[in-house]
This record gives structure tokens, C-alpha cells and sequence, in this order.
């Protein structure tokens, strides 16, 4: 039995009432502005690493550079870490945030 000398217990309070949050709707992006992105970012990064590797393992020509054996899987590497690093975590690769994929 409850004691009548108790004070009331009040009843338990509503929830507050929420708005409902409106979630960005992300607009699709042209193929082509995907490709052309990757097909920029490899000749970016292809160029730029490749000459480096080249720089510092003596291996520039008159055309450019010739990478063989260690310093081409380096390259290689290099081009992999690129698009994986960058698209995870810095918000994508600098052709896609030039051509605003993502």
C-alpha cells in the first residue's frame, strides 16, 4: 500500500517534441567528369613521382625518365598510395576536388 502522507509522484514528462533534420541531398556527378579526374590525377601523380624517382636514382634521359626493376614498382606503389590516401583521407584526389567529384 502507498503511505497517504507521501507526496504525489508526477507523471513521467513527454518527450520534447524534435524537427525532423533535413539531410543534404548529394547531386550525381557525370561519368565524364569522374574519368576525366582519374585519367588526369594518373598523368598528374605518373609525372611528378616518376621524374622524382628518376631525379634520384639517376635515371632521367633526354626524354624524361626510364624507370626499371625497383624505382618502377616504387612508382607504382606511389601511384596506388595516391588515389588511396588521398581519396580517403583528404576528401579526394586533386583532380577530383578541382573538377568538384567530390
Amino acid at each position: 500500500m502507498t503511505d497517504p502522507a507521501a507526496p504525489p509522484v508526477p507523471a513521467p514528462a513527454a518527450a520534447p517534441a524534435t524537427t525532423p533534420v533535413a539531410t543534404p541531398v548529394a547531386t550525381p556527378v557525370a561519368t565524364w567528369r569522374k574519368v576525366l579526374a582519374a585519367i588526369l590525377d594518373f598523368i598528374f601523380v605518373f609525372a611528378v613521382a616518376g621524374y622524382a624517382i628518376g631525379y634520384a636514382t639517376g635515371n632521367l634521359t633526354d626524354e624524361g625518365f626510364s624507370l626499371n626493376g625497383g624505382p618502377a614498382f616504387l612508382l607504382f606503389a606511389i601511384v596506388i598510395l595516391y588515389f588511396a590516401l588521398f581519396s580517403r583521407y583528404l576528401g579526394g584526389t586533386v583532380w577530383q576536388r578541382i573538377l568538384r567529384v567530390r
